[in-house]
């Protein structure tokens, strides 16, 4: 795969593919979009990198790496009012969509009251929860909250998870070497943000 995107990182390819992923895992959260920036991010330095040469190695890749935050954050952003205004216009419907998916269901439960209560700060560590995305966006909509409420929280939500996504691909590429040994650590990291922020989302909290 490293490979794959290597080949793409000098490409417009490359930032298509990262927004098309991280626009539709709003609505799929399978997708593996963390995992696609951080290897994308680990491509794009490591052949940076091979380009200049040892001198400016430290300083490779970065009008890739800013690219890639921008892409991943504005795709994220934009995923998340597209849901937003469809949960707005047919919240029954995404009720019921939500029903019939046992991982979206499990995680509504578990977040939805907590976001309620930790408000917009909460939205942001819930972006890099499992499916807790998902769960802010659709419940924001269906909920009726205003778009001012929203926006904002769901913008810094974007560009923290992917400055962060993209920091660990790019400095597991610099550090590590843009081998699967980086790129192991760098996913590793993200899942246990993941984790963190899952259980920061759902311990319970005082009134």
């Amino acid at each position: 795969m490293l490979e794959q995107l290597g080949a793409l990182a000098d490409t417009p390819w490359i930032y298509v593919i990262v927004s098309i992923s991280v626009l539709l895992d709003v609505f799929l959260p399978v997708l593996p979009s963390g995992v696609l920036v951080i290897t994308a991010a680990t491509a794009a330095a490591g052949t940076a990198a091979d380009a200049v040469g040892d001198a400016a190695r430290g300083h490779a890749g970065f009008p890739q790496m800013f690219a890639l935050v921008m892409c991943a954050a504005t795709a994220s952003v934009l995923g998340d009012m597209v849901a937003y205004r469809l949960a707005w216009r047919g919240g029954d419907r995404f009720d019921r969509a939500i029903a019939r998916s046992r991982r979206l269901t499990a995680a509504q439960e578990k977040l939805g009251t907590a976001l309620l209560r930790g408000g917009g700060p909460l939205v942001v560590v819930a972006r890099f929860a499992p499916a807790g995305r998902s769960v802010v966006s659709l419940g924001a909509g269906v909920m009726h909250r205003r778009v001012a409420e929203f926006l904002p929280w769901s913008a810094l939500a974007g560009l923290t998870w992917a400055a962060y996504s993209v920091s660990l691909g790019y400095f597991g590429g610099q550090w590590l070497g843009a081998g699967w040994i980086g790129t192991a650590v760098s996913f590793f990291a993200l899942f246990a943000a993941g984790a963190g922020a899952a259980y920061v989302v759902k311990r319970p909290r005082e009134a």
